[in-house]
């Protein structure tokens, strides 16, 4: 399996970072994009370095990097997720401005008909964001928010990461052990 990982500006870095971290404890490829934005957040909100997604990431990648392999339709993959994904990069790709290659490689996996999932991080939304999330679904992107689980109790920030998370690689088949509803007992 080879999956794109891509981590822009948007808070939540720790998503994607968790993402990573599952990613590669199931030794599965991963392709990783981080734009500048990314790295001023990371710094902002974590105590992790690009220098550890770098050592995490089968292939590491700067966000200008647009003759990279993964800006072709050839390179075969098995979905990219963009965690977080700024409002601005979700719009990007709507709109099929592909100007770095977080947005191309987004572009790509969609025109190929590669599963896309965005982690939009924005709140509140106006309606020129949710026309956009609107077109990236129609498109055939899955838009997922990460919007907490509080029915698994959670005990930390973590906890509320990690339930996300698991519900994103499962989206990708990879099969993740946590709490799930079971309706009401």
């Amino acid at each position: 399996m080879r999956i794109v990982l891509a981590l822009t500006g948007a808070s939540g870095q720790m998503y994607g970072i968790r993402i990573l971290e599952e990613l590669y404890k199931r030794r599965i490829e991963t392709h990783v994009i981080v734009s500048s934005a990314a790295e001023i957040t990371l710094g902002v909100e974590t105590d992790y370095s690009t220098e550890y997604l770098k050592k995490m990431s089968t292939e590491f990648y700067r966000n200008d990097d647009i003759a990279s392999p993964l800006s072709s339709g050839s390179f075969s993959h098995n979905g990219m997720i963009i965690a977080p994904c700024s409002i601005k990069t979700a719009s990007s790709v709507a709109n099929g401005i592909t100007d770095n290659l977080i947005t191309r490689a987004a572009d790509v996996a969609l025109k190929e008909g590669r599963r896309l999932l965005l982690l939009v991080r924005e709140t509140p939304l106006h309606s020129g964001h949710l026309r956009a999330l609107l077109r990236l679904s129609e498109l055939g992107a899955i838009i997922m928010p990460p919007v907490p689980a509080f029915y698994t109790r959670p005990e930390s920030i973590d906890d509320l990461v990690m339930h996300t998370v698991s519900r994103v690689l499962e989206r990708f088949g990879i099969e993740m052990n946590f709490k799930r509803w079971s309706g009401l007992k």
